[in-house]
């Protein structure tokens, strides 16, 4: 009986789990939060900004050892490590285009984040709600990258092997 009565309430607790309702990730493209008082962790967020901004959102992949290193760590198990490596699948794989004019980030970003020799950012991604067609949710994500002399060495983010769980995202 103790059993049946657990059961039933983990059910009842599970399928109600769709009526919570979370607090939405938001995030603001604001290059402001790249800088710091302590100018090592000021040089790491900046170059991070140049990550985020001319090669993430930009593309110019062709400028990427002007802030990655040419062992550049690799932990996304979808591109390879190595400057090449990871320039191959942003070009190749991914075909992001390149955007010439680059002088603002647009990307929203939750926080930044800087202690020792490592940089994480986060924000928001919005993704089509599998349980309610028509609906959209936000969760975070994050990266983080270990820099060596001012250049970005080592990367961890939460990918998954292509494609990823929710492959469907919200255009919001």
């Amino acid at each position: 009986m103790k059993l049946r009565t657990t059961l039933f309430t983990f059910a009842a607790v599970v399928s109600s789990s769709a009526l919570l309702a979370q607090e939405p990730v938001v995030g603001r493209a604001d290059e402001s939060m790249f800088t710091d008082t302590d100018p090592v962790l000021h040089r790491n967020k900046q170059t991070t900004l140049h990550i985020m901004r001319e090669l993430l959102q930009c593309g110019q992949w062709d400028r990427a050892g002007e802030w990655l290193t040419e062992a550049y760590h690799q932990h996304n198990p979808n591109a390879e490590s190595g400057l090449q490596g990871v320039v191959y699948f942003f070009t190749q794989v991914m075909k992001q285009p390149r955007v010439a004019n680059c002088d603002k980030l647009t990307t929203e970003i939750t926080a930044v984040m800087a202690e020792d020799d490592l940089v994480t950012v986060l924000w928001p991604r919005s993704y089509k709600d599998p349980r309610n067609p028509g609906r959209c949710y936000t969760t975070t994500w994050f990266d983080t990258w270990r820099f060596v002399d001012g250049k970005a060495d080592e990367h961890w983010d939460p990918a998954t092997i292509a494609p990823p769980p929710s492959p469907e995202r919200c255009e919001q």
